[in-house]
């Protein structure tokens, strides 16, 4: 093995490998190497890569062919690599330049069949590349080339090649495998040039299409308008876009019914205007886009935890729906349209509770379409169904522009406020809902606009309500009821502190290292302040207390000296300074310290209620008043308690019975709300008892129940609105129907462990219990 010392000129963004003729811009170091080399070793030098890692282990011996400058006044030189060498050791030598022992690699039998056949594959793939870029005179050059190694250094003018694979060619002396690599990385670069060509042959054959139809279509305006025909919209687009158009069988031929009477007609015809919105419509619709739903059960669950509180009913049924489909796909079944695919649910619930925005989160778990639809004060029916097309103006029902609008055919519809649909002359909206809403019948709906099938049976439909008494029955029985009763107070706390002090906290631009709530002041703002099933009022009074807090903070900045103020606390005794006085406060004790009040329980549309009901004895004929605007059925259990207390005076403790011979009067406050409804009944026959007897009703007791002529205690609904009513009032007893007691099932275990519920058949034992004793009757008279 020769050795040879020669300079070594290291070159930072160039691979020199043998056979290259390659320019060098110079300089200090690279000049004193080429310096050096024609000085003392007759213009040889050994030229490598520089590594960041390490030195080189291979360079090429290269002569310098010329030196000058170039049209910049650069220094610059031309090199020509002849051999391969390895780097040794470093040497001293002469001039500036670094010196090093080259040693020269053996000679290589390169004449074998496998070399000869490497090379020959090579050789076509770069005559191949070479082609597609028409450089015909590098292909004769290649062609000429006959040994395969140098074929193989060739490689260092490809500029697909990065350094790092030519570095890895310099330092690859064996000829075989330099050969291997190259045919691999070349391949790899055609396959990526070909489909770059094919990319490019397509854009290309677009935009001249796209220019073509341009030109023709200007043309085509340009006649029209010389006709006086200008149109933009003609039936011919029409055509063509309803034969484009992915559409149901169905859809196509009716569509295509309507293009060829727009053909027919004249352009001044009010039809022609009438067909091509029709036309319009039917094309936005997304008739074949449909969602598909989440399988990760876990993961819906999780999205319905972080938007809501509780509520374990709704996400359970949501999270039932999906675990059914998800099965049914895993087995191959049809899980998209069909009889009774969907989803129809009624949320029904006080306001505040999070019925509307239930809506999205559920969208949400699901990974469908969300689209809301308002049907307060709707009283058209074809709001619903669409108007008929020969109607001036006409246009489709409101589900089907919520499917247009929702861009998918299997998005969640949102029905708001169903129980506030009206109807008058116009039609009766819930008449036309019963279609829409019944499982069994929306997969062929019809849509009076569009005037064909539309199946609805893959939407999910959600529909909210406060008063459940509103939607007719034939409506309410389509749905699949699920009742959201309330939060107790417990639910409040932990919705503030997770949801609506972040929630203010960020309109009011703060942040929890400024201003923060204690869970005490949380509780007394959800107890004393408000009264309410839900958190309406809640987050209102938060953001009053956070916007108050945000003025104390700027204050506070504008008048310290240095530093951020102190974290802002607001506490239990810094209510009053925030909010004020509180607007409730229990007055159960005070109301039921006279005899003849008794405390019942009521829902309204606002939520579950506490109800007193007064009764006085006065002088004149026998007979009963009523006032508080009471209803027909409120004013006959009144009848029915009265009666049943006459006729059992004695089994009620009633030592003088002649009192009930007098004028009794039974108020209901308040007077300006509206109240009717059987389960009174045991409240009033406990209120007249009270009376009669002298005896107050205890201050902590509440009742609900309907009664009958002969005591016996009827079930009532709204059973955990009325005892979360309880709760917020601070009664500690409630007496409820003893065929109620499954209803407790649905009671959150924190209210039943402060309420202590009484079932009870016999309306005469629940007065005996309601009563306060006759001793501390008679030391309160004395």
């Amino acid at each position: 093995m020769t050795t040879t010392e020669l300079p070594v000129l290291f070159l930072n963004d160039l691979v020199v490998l043998p056979g290259m003729v390659v320019p060098i811009e110079l300089d200090d170091s690279s000049r004193a190497a080429i310096d050096t080399a024609r000085a003392s070793s007759d213009g040889h030098l050994l030229v490598a890569p520089r590594l960041d890692d390490r030195y080189a282990s291979y360079g090429v011996v290269a002569t310098i062919v010329q030196t000058g400058r170039l049209q910049t006044g650069e220094a610059a030189a031309v090199i020509r690599a002849e051999r391969r060498a390895k780097i040794g050791s470093g040497v001293s030598g002469p001039g500036a330049a670094l010196w090093v022992e080259a040693e020269d690699l053996p000679a290589e039998d390169t004449d074998t069949e496998e070399i000869r056949t490497l090379a020959a594959d090579y050789r076509s793939l770069v005559v191949a590349t070479l082609q597609r870029r028409d450089a015909w005179q590098v292909i004769d050059t290649v062609n000429r080339v006959t040994d395969p190694s140098a074929l193989a250094d060739l490689a260092g003018y490809a500029s697909y090649l990065s350094d790092e694979q030519k570095r890895q060619l310099l330092e690859t002396p064996a000829v075989a495998e330099r050969l291997t690599v190259l045919i691999d990385w070349t391949k790899d670069h055609l396959a990526e040039v070909e489909v770059n060509d094919k990319i490019a042959d397509d854009v290309r054959e677009g935009m001249e299409k796209s220019q073509r139809e341009f030109l023709l279509r200007q043309q085509l305006n340009a006649i029209r308008k010389e006709l006086g025909e200008d149109e933009p919209d003609g039936a011919e687009d029409y055509r063509s876009r309803v034969e484009a158009a992915d559409l149901p069988e169905a859809v196509r031929t009716a569509a295509l019914r309507e293009v060829g009477k727009l053909e027919r007609s004249s352009d001044q015809s009010p039809e022609a205007g009438w067909i091509r919105t029709w036309l319009d419509t039917v094309l936005e619709l997304p008739w074949n886009v449909i969602t598909t739903d989440s399988e990760d059960l876990a993961g819906a669950r999780q999205v319905l935890d972080d938007d809501h509180h509780g509520l374990e009913d709704v996400k359970e049924r949501i999270v039932e729906y999906l675990a059914v489909r998800a099965r049914r796909a895993k087995r191959g079944l049809s899980v998209v349209g069909g009889r009774g695919s969907g989803a129809v649910l009624a949320l029904a619930g006080p306001p505040g509770v999070g019925k509307t925005s239930l809506g999205e989160s559920i969208a949400r778990a699901l990974g469908r379409k969300f689209v809301r639809v308002a049907l307060g004060g709707v009283r058209d029916e074809a709001e619903i169904r669409g108007h008929r097309r020969t109607y001036v103006g006409a246009l489709p029902g409101r589900l089907v522009r919520a499917i247009s609008e929702a861009g998918s055919f299997n998005p969640v519809v949102l029905l708001d406020e169903i129980d506030k649909v009206g109807s008058d002359y116009r039609g009766d909206p819930s008449a036309a809902l019963l279609e829409v809403l019944d499982p069994a019948q929306n997969h062929t709906f019809r849509d009076h606009y569009l005037d064909f099938d539309l199946d609805l049976s893959d939407v999910i439909f959600l529909a909210t309500a406060n008063v459940i008494e509103n939607i007719p029955q034939p409506l309410l029985d389509r749905m699949e009821l699920i009742t959201l009763d309330g939060y107790t107070a417990d639910d409040k706390i932990a919705i503030a502190r997770d949801f609506l002090l972040p929630k203010q906290r960020e309109l009011a631009g703060l942040t929890d290292d400024e201003v923060d709530l204690t869970d005490e002041a949380l509780r007394e703002i959800a107890a004393d302040y408000t009264r309410e099933p839900g958190v309406r009022q809640l987050e209102r009074l938060l953001a009053k207390a956070l916007r108050k807090a945000t003025t104390k903070l700027a204050d506070a900045e504008g008048s310290a000296n240095e530093g951020d103020p102190e974290k802002l606390i607001i506490d239990l005794g810094d209510l009053k300074d925030f909010l004020g006085r509180p607007r409730f406060t229990p007055e159960s004790h005070e109301r039921t310290s006279v005899p003849g009040v008794a405390t019942g329980l009521a829902v309204t549309g606002l939520g579950g209620d506490v109800l007193y009901i007064e009764a006085s004895a006065v002088e004149g004929k026998a007979g009963l008043t009523l006032t508080g605007q009471l209803g027909d059925v409120m004013k006959e259990s009144a009848q029915i308690a009265l009666s049943y207390v006459r006729a059992h005076a004695a089994e009620l403790g009633i030592d003088d019975p002649t009192v009930l011979d007098r004028q009794i009067h039974i108020h209901v406050p308040a007077g300006a709300v509206p109240k009717d409804g059987p389960s009174a009944g045991v409240t009033m026959v406990t209120a007249i008892t009270s009376m009669a007897t002298g005896r107050p009703v205890r201050s902590d007791v509440g009742m609900t129940g309907e009664v009958t002529l002969n005591g016996r205690v009827l079930p009532i609904g709204g059973v955990k609105q009325k005892l979360l009513a309880a709760q917020r009032a601070g009664l500690t007893t409630v007496f409820l129907p003893q065929r109620n007691e499954p209803d407790l099932d649905e009671v959150p275990a924190e209210v039943l462990e402060t309420v202590d519920v009484r079932p009870m058949a016999d309306v005469a034992t629940l007065v005996a219990a309601a009563l306060t004793p006759i001793a501390e009757a008679q030391a309160r008279a004395a």
